[in-house]
């Protein structure tokens, strides 16, 4: 798998992407954006880049927190705060967000790598969050899927959502970041906004099933879960790209 950084400023700060795919394959793949956990583009992303990314799709990991975060021991409190600071600037998430994109997406379309006409935008955890958040903006996504997301809702409340594409959500019931209450009002928000989506709700299943390793108590990884989720998510993009 090819491991490829793409440096993008924004604001005066400068940020670094990756961009994650098979080098083997020499046909154009669609160009999925990944909003990575509180962790941020670190080993733990690249790797679950390259998982989600086989031979099918060139991954584009954005970096919302700068660059040198992810290569830096963080305790829980600082992960906590921080990722808690980007979660509450709907203006950062969506211009960094939409500077990671179009840096990452010129840099794979100058590489021959992608079909820009198929594009989409996957989430963990808060990664989810400022995900939804750019899919809510109208940004040109065919198909936004969020896994064990933290803080789905809205920023701004008072907003109408503009989603353009399809939305896919996997959760587990057991969930203490998220509780279901919060997924209910998700579920309120797109379908009031008209917006063609589906959630897969596993039963005990905790936060973070999708990260491997163990972060804290609330962090519960499940292979089975992990590889059901990314063969939904391929089903779903492939009706859609």
């Amino acid at each position: 798998m090819a491991e490829i950084p793409v440096s993008y400023t924004y604001d005066d700060r400068a940020f670094e992407g990756m961009l994650v795919y098979d080098d083997s394959v020499t046909d154009r793949r669609p160009a999925i954006l990944m909003q990575p956990d509180w962790l941020g583009v670190c080993r733990h992303s690249i790797d679950m880049a390259a998982d989600v990314a086989g031979r099918d799709y060139v991954v584009m990991i954005a970096d919302m927190f700068g660059v040198g975060y992810g290569e830096r021991e963080k305790d829980f409190d600082e992960l906590m705060r921080i990722s808690r600071e980007v979660r509450a600037d709907l203006p950062f998430i969506l211009g960094c967000g939409a500077a990671a994109d179009q840096a990452m997406m010129s840099a794979a379309a100058e590489r021959g790598l992608i079909d820009p006409g198929k594009r989409g935008i996957i989430g963990y955890c808060i990664g989810g969050g400022f995900a939804l958040e750019q899919s809510r903006a109208g940004a040109d996504y065919g198909g936004t899927v969020v896994f064990h997301v933290t803080l789905p809702n809205p920023v701004n409340a008072e907003a109408r959502p503009d989603f353009r594409g399809r939305v896919l959500i996997f959760h587990g019931s057991a969930d203490p970041v998220t509780p279901r209450e919060l997924i209910d009002d998700l579920e309120a928000e797109l379908t009031e906004a008209g917006t063609d989506w589906q959630l897969m709700m596993y039963g005990h299943a905790s936060h973070s099933f999708c990260d491997v390793g163990k972060f804290n108590e609330l962090q519960r990884y499940d292979e089975k879960l992990t590889r059901q989720s990314y063969r939904m998510m391929r089903d779903f993009f492939s009706e859609i790209f």
